[in-house]
């Protein structure tokens, strides 16, 4: 079997969700600065949840005899109102999961890999869904009482 595919997905999955994850950390670290305790302890624990799929990759390129290389984040500016942050989240969010749902069929050869994705996609997709439950739930009661529940 040909590993190069998984390879390249399990290094690209490692160093965009490493960024990713960070910037998470660093929004919640943001948002509990600003007050709004529960908002930011929500982005710490995304970020949690992002380094042990971080975690997964890796030890599957280890497992494959490939040691990963790690890519230094891009500058990211963080975004101080949590609405906009919300949005940019989501807009992110639904071009990731686009691109899992594109990888999936090369992986098929990999049913590690493969599976590992797959589950990686169901986590994604919770995520995209939140952003959305937040915005439909921000339109719905409006911002300020959306941001009192937050804190």
């Amino acid at each position: 079997m040909d590993f190069k595919t998984t390879l390249q997905v399990s290094q690209m999955i490692v160093n965009e969700l490493s960024g990713s994850a960070l910037v998470h950390k660093m929004q919640g670290l943001l948002f509990k600065s600003q007050g709004f305790e529960k908002l930011g302890q929500k982005y710490i624990d995304h970020y949690n949840e992002e380094m042990v799929w971080v975690e997964k990759y890796t030890n599957r390129m280890l497992d494959l005899g490939c040691i990963p290389q790690m890519k230094v984040c891009n500058e990211t500016t963080l975004i101080e109102n949590p609405k906009e942050y919300i949005e940019a989240d989501l807009k992110i969010q639904r071009e990731g999961v686009e691109s899992l749902y594109k990888i999936m069929p090369t992986l098929a050869s990999d049913p590690t890999t493969y599976d590992i994705t797959k589950a990686y996609l169901l986590d994604e997709e919770e995520d995209l869904y939140w952003d959305e439950e937040q915005l439909d739930l921000i339109e719905k009661i409006g911002i300020q009482n959306w941001l009192v529940k937050q804190m």
